[in-house]
């Protein structure tokens, strides 16, 4: 049944950033921006997510207790994500994930080298999506094909939002991701 549900995970998530087909629920701060003025621009939410911010939470939105969810990103369990610092520089977009977590399958002080940048949905009918791929030592970033998207759901500034949708038998539910931005 895990290996199941797994698979399922994995299917989603691909077809997900594949097909950019998840039209998000909004409910962020600001003006301006991308269909109609329900939320900020893809422009205005990368200028917003420059910084330093770390993942105080994950919440289960519309997933049941008894659903597992092995790992995220093809990385880890989500325990092991709590507590990690996502830089995101401006300039290239080249940023990291640092974790700090220990446990069994986490890489306490590992760091991820990503790159990350805001999907503009506009075209497609969807809101802006923060999207990022994981650069593994050697590769270059347009040499790889696969990466992760995740529906930008709030900011003020200081705390920041995130949905990552999870593929059900009777629908989809999300991970929410709660982070706060670091000061330097």
């Amino acid at each position: 049944m895990r290996k199941y549900i797994l698979s399922v995970c994995t299917i989603f998530t691909l077809l997900v950033l594949m097909a950019s087909c998840g039209a998000q629920r909004k409910s962020s701060a600001g003006g301006g921006g991308s269909l109609g003025n329900d939320g900020p621009s893809a422009r205005e939410w990368r200028n917003g997510l420059k910084g330093k911010w770390v993942l105080n939470s994950v919440d289960r939105e519309d997933i049941p207790a008894a659903y597992t969810i092995k790992n995220i990103f093809d990385e880890a369990p989500v325990d092991c994500f709590i507590g990690s610092v996502w830089t995101l520089p401006g300039g290239n977009h080249q940023g990291s994930i640092a974790f700090n977590a220990a446990g069994t399958l986490c890489a306490d002080g590992a760091v991820r080298t990503i790159v990350w940048s805001v999907h503009d949905g506009t075209k497609e009918g969807a809101y802006p999506q923060f999207q990022f791929k994981k650069i593994y030592s050697g590769e270059r970033a347009r040499n790889v094909t696969s990466g992760y998207r995740l529906d930008l759901s709030y900011s003020d500034g200081q705390s920041l939002v995130m949905r990552m949708p999870i593929p059900l038998d009777n629908g989809t539910g999300n991970l929410v991701l709660n982070f706060s931005r670091i000061q330097d």
